[in-house]
């Protein structure tokens, strides 16, 4: 860390308008502009202060256009999918649908029937545990990493209590990576599963996903990714990773909460009983004996969200828009302009320097409390996480109770990291 002296300061903040102001121009490339006028709520005020919304891995900003859509399905299209001959429970019916086909390509599944439509990643990872769980036996072993989410560790512990089944926990360096020599030697007779996040929603981590289940799948091993942090993020393209499962939630790309994917390799999702009974999952229901429904309707018990389903299009239109490369340019920007100027303030602690990282930057400032930093920004319009954010084995692993986090987005600006570094300047100032 450089010293911090008048002069030093001086210096670096010289240095930090200069840079700001060439990524400026580089913005005006994308026109951050226009893609900021699509979210309303952009242009809000948090206690007089303009909002500086940096809670991203949290939450994605919705545009206009998935609102809309929303809208517009409660207006004049609802009506419930898949059990009507009337138009407007068709028209819902084929929206719904062309939505999942729109998925599968957008991830390139082999089929549509791939894809079933769950309440978020948690649920999908859930159906895993509980449907392919009926394939384990007591002594199975599963593995996860250090760093997953709650949702990635609580369903198996839950199948743990009912099977007995033993989980194995990959560690992390000093940089947030994961130790793979370590994830090697944890496969044997009795692994079952591997479960592992794409991106860590704490470190912002890219992990070797493909390579991990190259491992895997040489020790007859399937896979289960929890990629809620990295679709929004980066192309994903399931065939091409050789995935067995992949699961992400809508309302963290830009589209409606409540909605969420879950990719399975069609050999896997046949052979799976269902995760819940109940209308729509059924071929025929008798007191004696009940058939099921084809794939993906197997999975899908009950009435669907098809209104946040219908919208979910629209925030896939405006990734594609948008386009991958822009956005991963973008945040790979902001990440390495904020890390660099947020090291410059005395005190600062930042987890996770991998090499390949996500836009999320998790830190603590000296011994200040992670709520008190979180309370001081919001008194100047920063919105940022705290907590252990539903991460926490790896905080024990860090030796710390929880972090400030803050995640980027494609409409975050230079600007923005400029406000926010001067805020963290403040907050220093005040917590020495």
């Amino acid at each position: 860390m450089p010293p911090s002296s008048t002069a030093s300061k001086k210096g670096n903040n010289e240095a930090g308008r200069h840079q700001s102001a060439l990524l400026y121009i580089a913005d005006l490339i994308m026109d951050l502009t226009k893609i900021r006028e699509q979210f309303p709520i952009l242009e809000r005020k948090i206690k007089g202060k303009d909002l500086i919304y940096l809670d991203n891995t949290a939450t994605s900003q919705t545009p206009m256009r998935v609102v809309e859509a929303i809208e517009r399905m409660y207006t004049t299209t609802k009506a419930n999918v898949h059990r009507g001959v009337s138009s407007i429970s068709q028209e819902a019916t084929d929206l719904q649908e062309a939505t999942r086909r729109r998925v599968a390509q957008w991830i390139n599944a082999s089929s549509e029937q791939e894809i079933i439509f769950t309440r978020g990643t948690t649920e999908s990872i859930n159906l895993v545990a509980s449907s392919f769980g009926d394939f384990l036996e007591n002594g199975d072993e599963i593995i996860l990493t250090v760093m997953e989410h709650h949702a990635n560790i609580v369903p198996w512990q839950l199948l743990g209590r009912r099977k007995r089944i033993i989980l194995r926990v990959v560690p992390v360096n000093g940089r947030g990576e994961l130790d793979m020599n370590a994830y090697r030697s944890l496969f044997n007779e009795r692994t079952k599963l591997v479960s592992v996040c794409h991106v860590s929603n704490v470190l912002g981590t890219v992990n070797p996903i493909k390579e991990m289940i190259a491992t895997a799948h040489a020790n007859g091993v399937p896979v289960l990714i929890d990629g809620a942090q990295a679709v929004p993020h980066m192309k994903v393209d399931v065939r091409e990773l050789d995935a067995d499962f992949y699961a992400f939630s809508a309302h963290k790309m830009y589209g409606p909460t409540g909605i969420g994917v879950l990719y399975g390799k069609k050999k896997w999702l046949e052979m799976m009983p269902p995760y819940q009974g109940g209308g729509e999952m059924i071929a025929n229901v008798s007191f004696e004996h009940t058939t099921y429904a084809e794939l993906p309707f197997k999975f899908e018990a009950g009435t669907p969200d098809f209104v946040g389903i219908a919208a979910l299009d629209k925030a896939l239109d405006f990734i594609e828009e948008t386009g991958y490369d822009n956005i991963e340019a973008h945040e790979h920007k902001l990440l390495t302009y904020t890390t660099e100027r947020m090291m410059q303030i005395p005190g600062m602690r930042i987890f996770g320097t991998a090499a390949d990282k996500s836009a999320v930057i998790s830190f603590l400032i000296g011994k200040g409390h992670h709520y008190d930093i979180g309370m001081l920004l919001d008194t100047q319009g920063i919105e940022v996480r705290t907590g252990h954010h539903c991460a926490q084995p790896l905080m024990h692993a860090l030796g710390i109770e929880g972090t400030v986090r803050a995640s980027f987005a494609v409409y975050n600006t230079i600007e923005e990291a400029d406000k926010f570094i001067a805020a963290l300047e403040r907050v220093a100032a005040m917590l020495e």
